[in-house]
């Protein structure tokens, strides 16, 4: 066991996938995470299949598709009692396993397979609103409460989880959310048992809402040229949903003035986590177990951030739904360094790499496949596509791409989109109505039939897709399973 390698895996929340200065990114600055990739492999078409920290978070653990797991929706309060875990996997196989941040799981205090859990989830209502007291559901307000008096909380400041407004972070930095995760995972190297492997799960609850980075990450982007937001000729087919004045919503065209804020804050949560994963980095050094540690960083979806008028998650276009995902390894992993791959990858293929990387056996039940041999530039057959869907705006967003072209279809209306990825990365162009796309639109379509056939909502039956039919945000089999039927 001892020579089996430590493996850390460090998420954040809605962080979109072109937010690395790595890849290009035209404000952003990411210089950690970009020494990171430049010593392992960034993965440039890796997506979120349904893209909420929910049903994200359940292909992540579990390795399973959503047609498996059952969760294709936001919706809390759903019990999790899948028997087969990423970190169950690690923990019966003999690693210390430990988790630090946001889980996103009911009950808050499942381990799902973790030996220890220290949580912050953020502003989670649900929790909030059944918890008898907060301090049973959230480890990082007893902590700030011994630094600050036991009155505190980080919602002082009085901005919302899910909101466009911004403000810098109204305490020390140390007290950031950000930070408790960090110092919590440097404590975790000091106490860990020294015999065993360990599996580290590293969860940042931030760049999701509130927007409230420390000042200095905040200013260093507020006075930033930014590029305009890309807003596709498609884009009022979501006009019936717009809420501009509403600072949590989903749709609207926000005033310029608060969209730029918003992104100045948004960006500035990520330089902050970057910052703060250099310091974890450095910390793995002091403890003398980088060389022997893999590192994956992912988040579990991204944002929207006024693309298109579209604020938050759930969507299936490229702010939403696609992630970063980078992995790197010890010197004789064998991944190799400073490469780029565009190979489809999602969450459920975290769980299977993560344990091709230890030398552990995959188990059956996992749908994901292990993308180490492709960071390892080995050649390897692959998916040639992605199912991915959400329920939001009451219907069913779902979608199917290969990485260079994508397909939509919006259950509510029938409502379908082609886009060229390739030549069209932002998603201006809608190509379904045009002639000539005919026959792509016809082949992913046909696609979508195919995996969505047999499916409870009726969406196809088989030869066409039917709209207007209702939805749910979790499967029949999963609500049989946890009682809510």
């Amino acid at each position: 066991m001892a020579d089996r390698p430590n493996i850390v895996l460090i998420m954040a929340d809605q962080w979109r996938g072109d937010c690395l200065s790595v890849a290009g990114h035209p404000v952003v600055h990411t210089p950690y995470l970009d020494q990171l990739a430049l010593r392992g492999a960034l993965f440039s078409r890796a997506y979120s299949a349904t893209p909420t920290c929910i049903p994200a978070r359940a292909g992540l653990y579990t390795g399973l598709s959503q047609r498996t797991h059952g969760r294709v929706g936001y919706q809390d309060g759903v019990l999790w009692d899948y028997p087969i875990t990423i970190a169950g996997e690690f923990t019966r196989h003999g690693y210390q396993t430990q988790a630090i941040g946001k889980m996103h799981v009911y009950p808050e205090r499942s381990q799902m397979g973790f030996q220890n859990v220290i949580l912050h989830d953020g502003f989670l209502h649900y929790a909030r609103r059944h918890a008898k007291s907060l301090d049973l559901v959230d480890d990082y307000i007893p902590w700030l409460r011994m630094h600050l008096g036991r009155d505190a909380d980080y919602f002082e400041h009085g901005v919302n989880c899910n909101s466009y407004v911004v403000r810098p972070w109204d305490k020390d930095e140390y007290l950031h959310p950000t930070n408790f995760v960090v110092t919590q995972a440097i404590d975790f190297l000091r106490r860990r048992d020294p015999r065993k492997p360990f599996f580290l799960f590293l969860s940042f609850h931030r760049p999701h809402p509130p927007y409230d980075p420390p000042a200095w990450a905040l200013e260093m982007y507020l006075d930033r040229e930014m590029p305009d937001v890309p807003v596709g000729d498609w884009a009022s087919v979501f006009d019936d949903y717009a809420q501009p004045l509403k600072p949590d919503c989903f749709v609207g065209e926000i005033d310029p003035f608060l969209l730029h804020r918003a992104r100045a804050g948004y960006y500035g949560h990520i330089t902050h986590i970057d910052h703060q994963i250099n310091r974890f980095l450095e910390a793995l050094a002091d403890y003398d177990v980088d060389k022997n540690t893999y590192i994956c960083f992912l988040a579990d979806h991204g944002e929207m951030l006024g693309d298109h008028h579209l604020f938050r998650k759930a969507y299936p276009y490229e702010g939403s739904a696609r992630v970063p995902m980078i992995l790197a390894g010890p010197e004789d992993s064998g991944i190799v360094a400073n490469a780029v791959y565009d190979q489809v990858v999602e969450l459920r293929d975290v769980m299977p790499t993560l344990l091709d990387c230890a030398g552990l056996p995959i188990p059956d039940s996992v749908e994901g496949k292990s993308f180490l041999p492709i960071a390892r530039g080995e050649g390897v057959e692959w998916r040639p596509y992605l199912h991915g869907e959400h329920t939001i705006l009451n219907q069913s967003l779902q979608y199917v791409t290969d990485g260079h072209e994508k397909y939509v279809w919006l259950s509510g209306t029938g409502h379908e989109q082609l886009f060229n990825l390739d030549e069209d990365p932002q998603e201006l162009h809608n190509l379904a109505r045009d002639p000539k796309y005919r026959g792509r639109v016809e082949y992913w379509r046909q696609i979508l039939i195919r995996e969505l056939e047999g499916r409870e909502e009726g969406f196809t039956d088989g030869k066409r897709l039917i709209p207007g039919r209702p939805v749910r945000r979790c499967l029949a089999h999963l609500r049989k399973r946890v009682g809510l039927e």
